[in-house]
């Protein structure tokens, strides 16, 4: 709970855009309960038996809910790329993994 309430604060204070946490089925009422309270906009998708929980800005949130699919791992480059530079990941490392994944789909 110390890493997701770490999130919510850096949310309201500004330092991020979008936040991702991921739990197990069995938390996602404890997790969901705290953004209602807190008044925190969320989306969660669900794969594979978890369930990743998204919070942020509203435009985030919609940008995020017109992707392809909810499902991470079948985005498709331009999508992974947008969600890692919402997410605050190094912008470096979100062009070398744009440009693998897209050097992937060429072949």
């Amino acid at each position: 709970m110390e890493l997701f309430s770490n999130l919510i604060y850096e949310y309201k204070k500004g330092m991020r855009d979008l936040a991702l946490f991921c739990c197990k089925s069995q938390d996602i009422e404890k997790f969901t309960n705290h953004l209602n309270k807190t008044d925190t906009q969320y989306l969660v998708f669900s794969s594979g038996g978890k369930f990743n929980i998204f919070f942020g800005t509203p435009d985030c949130l919609e940008i995020l809910n017109r992707f392809s699919s909810h499902e991470l791992d079948k985005l498709t480059p331009q999508e992974d790329f947008i969600l890692g530079i919402m997410l605050g990941y190094s912008r470096e490392e979100q062009y070398k993994r744009f440009l693998l994944k897209m050097h992937k789909k060429d072949c």
